[in-house]
C-alpha cells in the first residue's frame, strides 16, 4: 500500500531520517541541508529540464555533487535523429540551489558556459550561453509553471535509513523561447513545446543504478505525459509511477519495464500491474555517454523517441495515445 503524504513537514527527524516516507503531488516537506547527518561530499542536490517538439528538444542540467559542480547541455534533433552533447565539471567546488523548487535561483558559469535558472512570477526562465558547443549555442526558455500537481516522492536506503532521495518531477509546462546554433535560430512555441523538471535533493550512496522514463505532450488539446522510475532506494512506501492529464495527476501503483540492454534502440514495453498503463516505445535516438573519472563514473542511456499505447485516468477513462515524445533511461552511477 502506497502512502500518500497530505501534511507540511520537515523533511528529516532529529536522527536525520525521514520524517514520513511516501509521495505527494506538492513539496510538502521541507528540505534543510544543514539537518542532513554523515558525509557533506555524499549530499546531491540538482536541477535538470528537458525541452521537446517533435522537431528537436535540449536537456540541461545543473548539479551539485559534493565535491564538484556540474553543468551540462545536449542538443537533440529528432529529424536527423542526431545528438550533441557537452558537460564541463569544476571539482572542489560547490553550487548554492534553493531549499524548494518554487523560488530563488541557480548560476553555473566557467569559461565554457553560463547557465541560469530563475523562478519569476510563476514563470521557469532558463538562459543559456556555450560558444564553445555547436559553433555555438545560445537561448533564453520560458516554461510556464502553472502549480498543478507534480510527482514528489521522498524514500531512503534499506540499508541506511539516513540515505534519502527527496525529489519532484514535474512535466507538461508549456514552453515558449527560442535558441541560435550558429547562425539558425530554433523556436520553441508553448501549443507545440513542453518542458519537464526533475528537481533533485539527497544524501546518497555511492554507487547506483536507475531508471527513469518520462513524457510530455499534447494530445487532442489536453496536455498530457507521466512519470515512471524505479532502481534505488526501498520503494515500499510509495513509487514514482505518475499519470498527468490536463493539469491533474493519476497515480499508478507499479510499471515494469521490459528492453534489450545490450541494444537500447531496440523498441521497449512498459506495462503497470493495475492495467492502468500500457506502452510501447520506438526511440528515435540514445543521448550515451560514458565517463570515468576516478570519483565520478557514469555510462548513460537516455534514449528519446515516441510512446504510443493507453492510459487510464483515477475515473476509469481510457485514453489511446500514439507517438507521444518522451524518453526512458538506463542509468549507473558512481557519485
Amino acid at each position: 500500500m502506497q502512502n500518500r503524504v497530505t501534511i507540511e513537514q520537515d523533511l528529516l527527524d532529529s536522527d536525520g531520517k525521514i520524517t514520513e516516507e511516501g509521495y505527494a503531488t506538492r513539496l510538502l516537506w521541507r528540505y534543510d541541508r544543514t539537518r542532513i547527518e554523515g558525509n557533506r561530499l555524499r549530499i546531491k542536490e540538482w536541477d535538470y529540464y528537458y525541452i521537446l517538439n517533435h522537431n528537436y528538444g535540449l536537456t540541461i542540467t545543473i548539479a551539485d555533487l559534493g565535491y564538484s559542480a556540474f553543468a551540462a547541455i545536449a542538443w537533440l534533433d529528432f529529424e536527423k535523429k542526431n545528438v550533441e552533447q557537452f558537460d564541463t565539471i569544476k571539482l572542489f567546488s560547490r553550487i548554492e540551489f534553493p531549499a524548494d523548487s518554487n523560488s530563488g535561483g541557480i548560476l553555473y558559469e566557467d569559461k565554457k558556459i553560463k547557465l541560469e535558472f530563475e523562478m519569476l512570477d510563476g514563470q521557469r526562465v532558463l538562459s543559456i550561453d556555450c560558444p564553445s558547443f555547436m559553433n555555438g549555442l545560445s537561448g533564453k526558455l520560458t516554461l510556464d509553471d502553472r502549480n498543478e500537481d507534480t510527482m514528489v516522492i521522498a524514500t531512503s536506503w534499506r540499508e541506511n535509513r539516513k540515505k534519502f532521495y527527496y525529489n519532484q518531477k514535474i512535466n507538461c509546462m508549456p514552453t515558449s523561447g527560442e535558441v541560435m546554433i550558429g547562425d539558425e535560430i530554433y523556436k520553441f512555441e508553448p501549443k507545440t513545446s513542453f518542458g519537464g523538471l526533475d528537481w533533485g535533493r539527497g544524501n546518497w550512496t555511492y554507487k547506483n543504478r536507475w531508471y527513469w522514463a518520462s513524457a510530455s505532450d499534447i494530445h487532442n488539446g489536453k496536455r498530457i505525459g507521466w512519470n515512471l522510475g524505479y532502481g534505488f532506494t526501498d520503494r515500499t512506501p510509495a513509487s514514482e509511477d505518475m499519470i498527468f492529464y490536463d493539469g491533474k495527476s493519476h497515480k499508478l501503483d507499479r510499471v515494469s519495464w521490459k528492453f534489450n540492454p545490450d541494444n537500447y534502440m531496440e523498441p521497449w514495453h512498459f506495462t503497470s500491474n493495475d492495467g492502468r498503463f500500457e506502452m510501447n516505445f520506438e526511440p528515435l535516438v540514445d543521448r550515451s555517454s560514458k565517463k570515468n573519472l576516478l570519483i565520478i563514473k557514469t555510462v548513460q542511456h537516455q534514449v528519446f523517441g515516441y510512446f504510443s499505447g493507453y492510459i487510464i485516468l483515477d475515473d476509469g477513462t481510457k485514453i489511446d495515445v500514439e507517438n507521444i515524445i518522451g524518453f526512458a533511461e538506463d542509468v549507473l552511477n558512481h557519485w
